[in-house]
């Protein structure tokens, strides 16, 4: 029994030193926060960035020359050319467009929850989730916070990925734990212009804001809220979402920039082409000048006579004359060219673009060899609408929980399906031809959906039925009357070959 005791004391002990020991969660926030700060992760995500906005490291670059000491010194009176050609930039704006150029479909049998719908993905909301698609590319992750603004309406905000810790609760990454926001805000004492680091986590029973202060967290003045409060009369009630209303857009799994794949690729095409310009701009070394018997002090004096009156003075010594000869360094602008080329296939290949001048749509430009110039960054587009399809079901579980709170509508249990419609050059009378071919074999909503020309397949479907209907009207149902032997267009005729492709609502 007294070791029975004695041992409970002991481990009585372990167990509180241990909670002494342990972090608290003021000191967990902060270390997650200068860990995030410190971390390649966010590295990446600034060099995406910037990269993005044309700030790359050759602007950084300086003219340097081999010492007497054997050491690299910088050098001053040498051209030095900082080019950017930022095919980076290129290739985010070309997938970002390429994926979500066009304005997103939704297809359910609900008709009301259609329309629904639209009224949230609205052209305002295809900015938004454009920015979120560029925050996803040079960060490998974009972040869309849900809340009720001042007016009390439902809304979207986008977040930089920088200024995001997010904690998971699965290694998968697909559900928050908790996320802490750490951002800079300009304020003013006096005429005096500061900046203070805010704090935000984010958590199932709502915000928490504080200051950051060197290594401690102080509270705001209204230091926590919940995500919402619903005012009746005199009564406020303060409401949370079952999850975190923070929808993470990823580009792939691994949330990886794109940045990652391509920078030391353009690093080196903005080094060739600054090397390039140097050497045009270095007209003196182009041409080493040989002296013999040179009547001057010094080869700074020498130079300075050529530049000032383009002549130069030689002497005869002990019977040997004078003379001057050159050397002269070509520079092949080929080399270069070839050079360039090469880098900037790369990045394209790298990036998984596509290059609009590509042979391939030359003379026969079909939609075989269209899909083959598109097949990376179709294959890449497929990854990222994976992940984006993942975001929108969660997108769209707090819009229907937002519809049944305000009563516009239960639409939980009904199905509905997001398109992102890519925007490809494609050939349109090939698409039209199989469109027409298929009539009768698949449905007419489908149909309208592979049409070039149509946007919104629902709107588009609606018209065609109006049509319909106002011709029946006004010729008695003359103009569809049923054909007996007219089985390819679904058994309807119709005076309008186009209309005879989409008959038979």
């Amino acid at each position: 029994m007294y070791r029975f005791n004695f041992m409970t004391d002991h481990l009585n002990n372990i167990i509180t030193q241990g909670a002494k020991n342990r972090l608290t969660d003021e000191e967990f926030v902060v270390n997650e926060i200068n860990r995030f700060l410190m971390s390649q992760r966010r590295k990446d995500m600034i060099n995406g960035e910037n990269y993005f906005r044309g700030k790359h490291d050759i602007l950084h670059r300086k003219r340097t020359m081999i010492g007497v000491d054997g050491k690299l010194e910088k050098v001053d009176n040498l051209p030095n050319n900082r080019i950017v050609d930022n095919q980076y930039k290129k290739m985010v704006n070309q997938k970002v467009n390429y994926l979500l150029g066009q304005p997103i479909s939704v297809q359910t049998d609900n008709e009301q929850y259609a329309k629904t719908i639209k009224q949230f993905f609205d052209r305002g909301f295809m900015r938004l989730i454009k920015n979120v698609g560029r925050d996803s590319l040079n960060c490998g992750i974009g972040w869309l916070f849900l809340h009720y603004d001042e007016q009390g309406e439902f809304t979207f905000k986008r977040l930089k990925p920088y200024e995001v810790i997010a904690g998971w609760k699965d290694e998968e990454h697909t559900v928050l734990d908790y996320a802490i926001r750490i951002y800079e805000m300009i304020y003013f004492e006096g005429r005096t212009e500061k900046v203070i680091q805010k704090v935000e986590v984010y958590g199932e029973n709502g915000i928490y804001r504080f200051t950051l202060d060197g290594s401690r967290l102080i509270p705001d003045e209204n230091p926590h809220e919940p995500y919402f409060t619903v005012i009746e009369g005199d009564i406020v009630q303060a409401f949370n979402w079952s999850q975190i209303p923070l929808i993470p857009f990823k580009y792939n799994g691994e949330e990886i920039p794109l940045i990652k794949n391509v920078k030391n690729l353009q690093d080196g095409l903005n080094l060739i082409l600054s090397n390039f310009q140097n050497n045009m701009e270095e007209d003196a070394r182009n041409t080493i000048l040989v002296l013999v018997n040179y009547d001057g002090e010094n080869l700074a004096e020498f130079r300075r006579n050529l530049a000032t009156f383009g002549a130069v003075k030689l002497k005869t010594v002990d019977g040997a004359a004078g003379d001057l000869r050159t050397l002269h360094v070509e520079v092949n602008a080929e080399n270069y060219r070839a050079i360039i080329e090469i880098f900037k296939k790369a990045i394209i290949e790298n990036a998984m673009g596509y290059d609009a001048k590509d042979d391939r749509l030359g003379g026969n430009a079909n939609q075989l060899n269209i899909m083959s110039m598109y097949s990376d960054i179709d294959l890449d587009a497929n990854e990222m609408e994976t992940e984006y399809q993942a975001s929108f079901e969660e997108l769209l579980y707090f819009i229907n929980l937002h519809l049944v709170n305000t009563g516009a509508g239960d639409f939980e249990n009904d199905d509905i399906e997001v398109i992102f419609n890519r925007d490809m050059l494609i050939s349109e009378s090939e698409i039209i031809d199989n469109i027409q071919k298929s009539v009768g074999i698949l449905s007419e909503e489908t149909l309208v959906a592979q049409h070039p020309w149509v946007d919104d397949p629902q709107a588009e479907i609606e018209r065609i039925r109006d049509e319909k209907a106002e011709s029946m009207a006004q010729f008695g149902g003359d103009a569809f009357k049923p054909a007996l032997d007219d089985s390819d267009n679904n058994g309807l005729v119709t005076k309008d070959p186009q209309a005879a492709a989409f008959a038979g609502a």
